[in-house]
C-alpha cells in the first residue's frame, strides 16, 4: 500500500469505492462489457457476503456503495471483482480477435497491458446524509458526463431501485436510515 494511504475496516461502515479502467480508457463502453461487470458483481457479492447499497458502471470507471463483507475486506472484494472481470473481458476479446483474424486475415490489434488501474479510492460512509450524498452523486454521474439526458436512461446504476423500487439489473440491499 502506498505511503499515507489508510483503509478503515472493521467499523461496520459502508464504503464508497471508486475504481477506474487502465489509464481511464473506456473499456466498459459496450453494453456487453457493462452487463458482464454487473453479472460478476452479483457473483462476487454472493460469494463474499456484502450488501450492495448503490452502484453505477460508467465506460471508464465504477462507483460502488457496499458494506463490509462477511468474508475478507472491501479490498479483497475489489481484488476478486476486478480480477474476474478482467479475465473474462480478455477471454472474450481474444476470441473476437481470433475470429477476426480467421475471417479478415488481419492482424489483431493489441489491447492495453492491464484492464484496471491499480488501487481504488475508498471513503467510509457512516451517516445517512453522506449515504444520500454518495447515492445522488453516483446516480447523476451518467447525466453529468452527458451519456444520457436523465438518470432513468442509464440502467447500469441503482437509480431505478431508489426512485421506482424496481430491481434494475442487480438487486439492491436496503440499509435502514
Amino acid at each position: 500500500m502506498p505511503k499515507g494511504l489508510q483503509r478503515f475496516y472493521g467499523r461496520g461502515h459502508l464504503h464508497f469505492v471508486t475504481f477506474s479502467c487502465y489509464r481511464r480508457l473506456p473499456l466498459l463502453k459496450t453494453v456487453r462489457a457493462r452487463q458482464l461487470f454487473v453479472r460478476e458483481l452479483g457473483r462476487v457479492r454472493e460469494e463474499y457476503g456484502f450488501l450492495l447499497v448503490g452502484h453505477v458502471v460508467m465506460p471508464e470507471h465504477v462507483h460502488l456503495l457496499i458494506s463490509e463483507p462477511k468474508k475478507g475486506t472491501p479490498s479483497t472484494v475489489l481484488q476478486m471483482l476486478k480480477q474476474r472481470v478482467s479475465q473474462k473481458m480478455r477471454r472474450k476479446s481474444r476470441n473476437v480477435c481470433q475470429k477476426q483474424l480467421r475471417l479478415a486475415f488481419a492482424e489483431p490489434t493489441a489491447g492495453p497491458r492491464a484492464f484496471w488501474q491499480a488501487r481504488f479510492y475508498d471513503f467510509n460512509v457512516y451517516t445517512n446524509a453522506k449515504k444520500r450524498e454518495k447515492l445522488e452523486y453516483m446516480h447523476s454521474n451518467p447525466v453529468t458526463r452527458r451519456l444520457v439526458e436523465h438518470a432513468k436512461d442509464w440502467p447500469w446504476s441503482s437509480w431505478a431501485f431508489y426512485t421506482k423500487g424496481g430491481a434494475g439489473l442487480i438487486g439492491i440491499d436496503v440499509v435502514p436510515e
